[in-house]
C-alpha cells in the first residue's frame, strides 16, 4: 500500500532521486577537513559550472553573523548571481566585529580567485560556536583543498562538512519535466538544535538546473520556506547564522517563466524544502520523537501556524511527549494561550488519528488506544478549531534529558 507521502510526491509530478545537491546538471561539491573543528570534515564548497541565479533567506535575529551580513550584501551587489557557496562548521564567526567581517570577505576573495569570479558572486555561511574567530590560515588552505576535491558526487562529503550536533546527513533530490526537458532540484541542510526559523539555527543549500530569473527564484524560495523552514521548531531559539541559499544555473535548458512552469517548479521546490525541514525535526538534539502538528479549521494560515507553534514550543507538551504521557490538557492549554480566538466547545483534538478531546470534554472511550499510540516514534497531533477553512503544519520533536546534556557542554 502506498503511503500518503509517496502519493503526494507522485501527484506533484516530482520523483525523489539520489544525488543530493549535485544531482542537477552543472554542479560540483566537496567537503574537506580544514582543522576548524577538532576532528572531521568542516569545510564545504558547492560550485556551479556557469553563473547561476541566486537567492537567500537569512536570520531575523538582530544579532547577525559576519557571513550573513556579507552574503546578503553580495546578493545585492551581484544582482542575484552566484558561482559558488562556501560553508564552514566549527565556528559561527558571529559577534566577531570588524575582524569577523574581514575574515569572511577574505574567504570569498580566496574562493573567487580559484574560479576567476568576482568575490560578490561567492556566498558564504558559517555554523558553530558564537564569539570565536575563524582560523584564517587553516581556512584558506582548506579552501584550496576543497576546490581540488570538487566532483559531481561530492554532495555527501559537503553535507557532512556542515554538520555540528547533527547525527545524520540531511539531503534530497527530485526530478521532473518542464517543457519536455528533465529538471532536477537538489538540497542539503544542517540543523539539530537552536531551531526556530523566522528563520532557524539551520543552514540549507538548494540547487537546480532550471533556468530562473533571480527575482523569480527569490520569490519562490521565500514562498517555499514559509510553509517549510518557517514551520519548524526544535527549541524556540533563533540563531545568528540561519541561512538558506538557492542557485539556478539553467544547465538543463528548461525555462521556468510562464505560470504553468512556475507552478510546477514550486511544487518540486516545496517538496525539497519540506523534506529537509522534517529531517531537521527528526534529528532534533536529544530527540526521541518526531512530531507533526496540524491545526485546521483556522481563519487563515497565520492563525493556524500560530496555534501549532504554541503547541510545539511548550516545554510541558514536549516533556510529556518524551515521557510518553497522555497529558493532552497541556496541548489544549497551549492552544488556549496562542492568542488566536476560538470556542473551546468546538475544538477537536486527535493523536495519531485517535480522538481524545471534542465537544468540550475528553473522549474516555479512546484513552487506552491513545496511551498506546504515545509509544510510537512518529506522533501526529491534530487540532480542529472549527472557525475557518485554513490549516498549517509545524514539525518539532520532544524535549529529553539528552538535550540538556548536549547544550550544557556544547563549547567543551
Amino acid at each position: 500500500m502506498k503511503t500518503r507521502a509517496s502519493r503526494t510526491k507522485e501527484s506533484s509530478g516530482w520523483q525523489i532521486i539520489s544525488g543530493g545537491i549535485t544531482a542537477p546538471q552543472g554542479y560540483l561539491a566537496s567537503g574537506v577537513s580544514a582543522g576548524i573543528k577538532k576532528k572531521g570534515l568542516d569545510l564545504a564548497v558547492v560550485f556551479s559550472s556557469q553563473t547561476a541565479s541566486a537567492a537567500g533567506i537569512f536570520t531575523t535575529n538582530r544579532v547577525q553573523a559576519a557571513p550573513v551580513v556579507l552574503s546578503s550584501e553580495n546578493l545585492k551587489v551581484s544582482r542575484g548571481r552566484a558561482r559558488a557557496i562556501l560553508i564552514n562548521s566549527g565556528c559561527a564567526n558571529a559577534c566577531t566585529g570588524e575582524r569577523g567581517m574581514h575574515d569572511s570577505l577574505m574567504s570569498t576573495q580566496c574562493l573567487a580567485s580559484h574560479f576567476e569570479a568576482d568575490p560578490s558572486q561567492i556566498l558564504v555561511a558559517s555554523t558553530g560556536v558564537i564569539g570565536s574567530f575563524l582560523p584564517v590560515p587553516k581556512l584558506l588552505k582548506g579552501i584550496s583543498a576543497a576546490v581540488s576535491a570538487l566532483n559531481s558526487r561530492g554532495g555527501t562529503a559537503a553535507v557532512r562538512a556542515i554538520m555540528t550536533t547533527d547525527t545524520r546527513e540531511k539531503c534530497i533530490a527530485v526530478e521532473g519535466r518542464i517543457g519536455g526537458k528533465t529538471v532536477r532540484i537538489g538540497g542539503m541542510a544542517k540543523g539539530a538544535g537552536m531551531i526556530h526559523p523566522q528563520m532557524a539555527t539551520m543552514l540549507a543549500v538548494i540547487t537546480t538546473d532550471a533556468r530562473i530569473l533571480p527575482r523569480d527564484l527569490n520569490k519562490m524560495l521565500h514562498h517555499a520556506a514559509e510553509c517549510s523552514f518557517n514551520c519548524l521548531t526544535v527549541d524556540g531559539d533563533t540563531s545568528t547564522n540561519d541561512t538558506v541559499f538557492a542557485m539556478a544555473n539553467g544547465a538543463s535548458g528548461a525555462l521556468v517563466g510562464d505560470n504553468r512552469s512556475r507552478s510546477f517548479f514550486e511544487k518540486g521546490l516545496a517538496l525539497v524544502c519540506e523534506e529537509l525541514a522534517k529531517s531537521i525535526a527528526r534529528d532534533g538534539e536529544g530527540a526521541t520523537k518526531f512530531v507533526e502538528i496540524t491545526v485546521g479549521g483556522a481563519p487563515d494560515f497565520e492563525a493556524a501556524r500560530k496555534v501549532a507553534k504554541a503547541i510545539a514550543h511548550s516545554p510541558l507538551v514536549k516533556t510529556a511527549l518524551y515521557g510518553e504521557e497522555l497529558n493532552w490538557g497541556r496541548i489544549l492549554c497551549a492552544v488556549g494561550y496562542s492568542g488566536v480566538p476560538f470556542d473551546p466547545e468546538e475544538v477537536t483534538l486527535n493523536l495519531n488519528g485517535i480522538p481524545i478531546f471534542r465537544n468540550g470534554a475528553p473522549v474516555g472511550s479512546t484513552r487506552a488506544r491513545a496511551e498506546k499510540a504515545m509509544k510510537a516514534h512518529d506522533l501526529r497531533i491534530e487540532v480542529d478549531l472549527d472557525c475557518g477553512r485554513a490549516f498549517a503544519k509545524v514539525w518539532t520533536c520532544d524535549l529529553s534529558h539528552k538535550y540538556v546534556d548536549i547544550n550544557g557542554s556544547y563549547i567543551s
